[in-house]
């Protein structure tokens, strides 16, 4: 049995979306389902309770709508499950999962995070969303994008997200804003990074954000993240949910729990330990940082495993779509199964990850897919799943793979992915690309590192099917492919350009949604914009509306100085005395549009970049 609801209360099911926020045209969406009634009274009093206006109206042929777990890690590479042939390290559960799953056995993701984790929330290439690198401001994703989160939330859905968005830390861009419930993250690209909140700089004991609030933790983070999606799951056990997973490890620092270190001794992950296939490992491989992931990566095996008996203790296995894929390729050599290359490179190694996908109601155990899919794939796909159709009026890049997961035999025409990084504002033309079509895949590897390119580009050409480690470069004899793939790249590189350009998105202040705002250097920006005590950058903000501010800079302890602000044709100052950390200025009267807030510190003659920045609203 399953509910429909009437062309009024579907006409009431757009996303709202709070004030502040840039505007989005209302969508609608389909309807949303019951997926499971126990006993026909609670089937009313859930009806009463969610659609009391309207009449309610009972379906055998409407499909149960699943639930939906997404578990992504960071940094862990093709390699680091023993399902690929690792013989070393320990992953029982993910081993079990790929068993029971489809595997996507050619499935592609950017060869870094942010991007990575744009497409697979949007279903479109992360140029369009504006995240194009990881830190210093290019990781924000622009507030209208509309997340998987948001359309399954439209629908009924209950959302959560645990551990890494990696997608924007303030208003109108954190998890809340874009269609989850509930959340507890880390800030920025992962913990011991320069977003760190106060005493969170440890994957042990972090502090972390619980639905917006700073909250103090017990235990090692990646154990927290699912203790928290394990009690998200049972509060929410008689309702569809959608539970985003989102490990920061095996990201560096690598930090892990003793017990699971000392399951890999040094010794045994020397290159002698595992098979010889495809590229060679180097013959010095650095086995304390080994030891340490695999440590991290069995961890979160075992929460892997803690989460799936979870669904099986309270019957929701069956209906229950489960998703493991990692970010990346491994951040250093270790065994990648074969592969070229590692984090970073558009070579296979960099770009080529897990994806298994369980749904025992649908998806046969054991399914082989082998078309190249990728991290755009999975939001269309999931949407496909939950029968709730794909935002009304976005362009998708990504296509459903769900007549491929159930084995179904279906057309599915040729298609080429792209992915791209490189450090920078914007992305530029040719510079460390993939075109991966069925066969071949065309790929320029220089660029990645900021800067004007040091070499002329090098196009070089794979025949995957023959070639699936990357030994033959085959452009030389295939002139005729590489021009109609470059020529195609070309096209695709300006459409996805042309979406917005490059125009970073904007931290609305002065809202009620977030006050004070504090501002760090995950999200400034510019040409010295960085990490290191010397760098000095600004952000790109928008004043809600007009009113008074203060503005305080906050700044290690040292010597006598003066805190400088810049705010768009207007300067500020204000001099400190030594030993102190924060200098404010305002109060100051602004009025409503686009700024800039540009901070820096002179101490001893010295020109000093500000550790964060708070802006406070003082007239509400």
């Amino acid at each position: 049995m399953s509910l429909s609801i009437c062309s009024p209360c579907l006409r009431a099911s757009v996303v709202n979306h709070p004030p502040g926020r840039p505007n989005r045209a209302p969508r609608l969406y389909r309807p949303c389902l019951i997926r499971r009634l126990f006993r026909v009274a609670a089937f009313f009093a859930f009806c009463l309770a969610a659609v009391p206006t309207c009449p309610v109206e009972a379906s055998e042929d409407q499909p149960q709508r699943p639930n939906v777990v997404v578990i992504i890690a960071d940094d862990a590479g093709y390699g680091d499950v023993g399902h690929h042939g690792n013989p070393v390290l320990r992953t029982p559960h993910l081993d079990r999962l790929a068993a029971e799953s489809a595997e996507l056995t050619n499935f592609y993701v950017c060869p870094v995070c942010a991007p990575t984790r744009a497409g697979l929330l949007t279903g479109r290439y992360n140029y369009r969303t504006g995240v194009v690198d990881t830190f210093i401001g290019r990781a924000m994703m622009h507030a209208d994008e509309v997340t998987l989160a948001e359309v399954l939330a439209a629908a009924g859905y209950r959302t959560g997200i645990f551990g890494k968005w990696h997608l924007g830390d303030n208003y109108p861009l954190r998890p809340g804003d874009q269609g989850f419930h509930e959340s507890l993250v880390h800030k920025g690209g992962g913990i011991g990074q320069a977003s760190d909140l106060p005493g969170g700089t440890s994957y042990f004991d972090a502090v972390l954000l619980e639905n917006g609030r700073a909250r103090q933790t017990h235990g090692y983070c990646s154990d927290v993240y699912t203790d928290a999606a394990i009690g998200f799951v049972e509060r929410n056990a008689a309702r569809p949910f959608f539970v985003y997973l989102a490990f920061n490890a095996p990201h560096d620092p690598l930090e892990v729990p003793d017990d699971y270190l000392a399951m890999y001794p040094p010794e045994g992950l020397r290159p002698e330990s595992f098979p010889n296939v495809g590229q060679p490992l180097p013959a010095q491989l650095d086995v304390e940082k080994t030891a340490r992931v695999y440590g991290m990566v069995t961890n979160i095996d075992d929460n892997v495993g803690r989460v799936l008996a979870r669904l099986g203790e309270l019957q929701l296995a069956r209906d229950t779509i489960v998703v493991y894929l990692t970010d990346n390729g491994p951040a250093f050599p270790r065994y990648n199964g074969g592969l070229r290359g590692q984090k970073g490179s558009v070579y296979e190694g960099g770009i080529r990850v897990p994806c298994f996908v369980r749904w025992p109601a649908e998806i046969p155990a054991g399914t082989r897919v082998e078309q190249p899919a990728a991290h755009i794939d999975l939001a269309p796909t999931l949407w496909n799943a939950c029968d709730v159709g794909p935002p009304a009026g976005i362009a998708l890049d990504g296509r459903s793979l769900l007549p491929l997961l159930r084995g179904e035999a279906v057309e599915w025409p040729d298609r080429t992915l792209y992915l791209q990084w490189h450090r920078g504002d914007e992305p530029e033309l040719y510079r460390a690309f993939a075109a991966r079509g069925p066969r071949w895949k065309l790929l320029q590897s220089l660029g990645v590192a900021p800067g004007p390119l040091a070499e002329t580009p090098r196009f070089e050409l794979y025949d995957l099917a023959a070639d699936p480690f990357e030994t033959t470069d085959l452009a030389a004899e295939q002139p005729d492919i590489v021009a109609r793939m470059q020529a195609e790249y070309a096209a695709w590189f300006a459409d996805v350009s042309a979406t917005r350009g490059y125009a970073p998105p904007r931290i609305v202040l002065g809202t009620a949604h977030e006050n004070p705002t504090l501002l760090t250097r995950q999200d400034w920006r510019g040409p010295q914009a960085g990490w290191g005590p010397k760098s000095v950058g600004h952000w790109e903000v928008e004043w809600s509306e007009a009113g008074a501010y203060e503005v305080t800079l906050n700044f290690p302890a040292g010597g006598t100085g003066i805190a400088r602000l810049r705010l768009g044709d207007d300067d500020f100052e204000q001099p400190f005395s030594a030993g102190a950390t924060e200098a404010i200025l305002g109060p100051m009267t602004l009025t409503a549009g686009p700024g800039r807030l540009a901070p820096l510190l002179e101490i001893d003659g010295e020109t000093l970049g500000v550790e964060s920045l708070e802006v406070r609203r003082i007239d509400r």
